[in-house]
């Protein structure tokens, strides 16, 4: 497995995304852990969660849980695995989605993050999404205060435009880690924050790489060049899509959301995938 940087800690290139295996229409806990064991087995060592990835009000950070325990369970050295997750966003257990960015809600859920991951600090703690009931300086103080106290070791935020981008690494002290916008081919308008994470040497982290369309077979119809560059390759258009991903910037690790071994397996191939400057052409079309 290749490897980027997130801060000053090395991680595969490509991570895996835990959210599939707690939301809706999540599989038994058997399949998802078998994943885990997948990505691990094929050097995978950055798994994104979040405390909100759960369906009921009363099984918040039910992700954050499953992936602890199967990495705990994992037969295998896991020393170098580096487990993030998020705080901010919550869900109260009817399909929404709500926001709490305050300092005070942040800390706690730091906290209870913890005690589910079970260890004494977090790797990579994100601000889940800004809440436009709180000053977005107040939830980033509060990732400065969480990391002046050792309670995380890195902190990013999630769902930013550029110039809080500047403004939390500017609170942070320089030392925002990561970044974790949407971004694919269906989805672009994260182009900046991802030239400005470039610039800074800030690790930017594409969710739903595969545009949401997953489902709707290669990629969908509108990307019908992926499906053509992954038959010249042998490949799976999923595989271009992430080796695409990956030429675009040093600073670029995709976290494809899995809970199947077979999928994770197949994205983890895309860091052994080279592009040519025509194909790379051809897919930015």
């Amino acid at each position: 497995m290749r490897t980027r940087r997130i801060g000053d800690v090395e991680v595969s290139a490509i991570g895996l995304g835990g959210m599939p295996m707690s939301v809706e229409g999540r599989p038994d806990e058997q399949r998802s852990v078998a994943a885990v064991h997948a990505a691990l087995d094929a050097g995978v060592t950055l798994f994104d969660t979040a405390d909100a990835y759960h369906v009921h009000a009363d099984e918040v950070g039910h992700n954050e849980s499953l992936i602890a325990g199967a990495v705990a369970s994992y037969g295998g050295d896991t020393s170098g695995v580096l487990i993030a997750t998020k705080g901010g966003h919550l869900r109260p257990g009817d399909g929404s989605w709500i926001l709490d960015g305050s300092p005070e809600y942040l800390k706690r859920a730091c906290d209870a993050s913890l005690k589910r991951l079970g260890v004494e600090a977090i790797g990579l703690y994100q601000f889940h999404r800004p809440d436009p009931k709180v000053p977005f300086a107040d939830s980033v103080g509060a990732l400065r205060d969480l990391l002046d106290a050792g309670k995380i070791r890195l902190a990013g935020v999630s769902n930013v435009d550029p110039a809080r981008i500047r403004e939390a690494n500017e609170i942070l002290g320089g030392r925002l880690a990561s970044v974790q916008n949407e971004f694919s081919p269906a989805f672009r308008s994260s182009e900046p924050e991802l030239e400005l994470c470039t610039e800074l040497g800030i690790a930017f982290l594409p969710w739903s790489p595969f545009g949401g369309i997953a489902h709707a077979g290669a990629l969908g119809d509108r990307f019908a060049a992926f499906t053509e560059v992954g038959r010249a390759h042998g490949v799976s258009a999923y595989q271009v899509c992430l080796a695409w991903m990956l030429a675009r910037s040093p600073v670029l690790i995709p976290i494809p959301g899995s809970s199947r071994p077979e999928t994770i397996l197949d994205s983890v191939k895309a860091v052994d995938l080279t592009l040519t400057a025509e194909e790379l052409a051809a897919l930015d079309g």
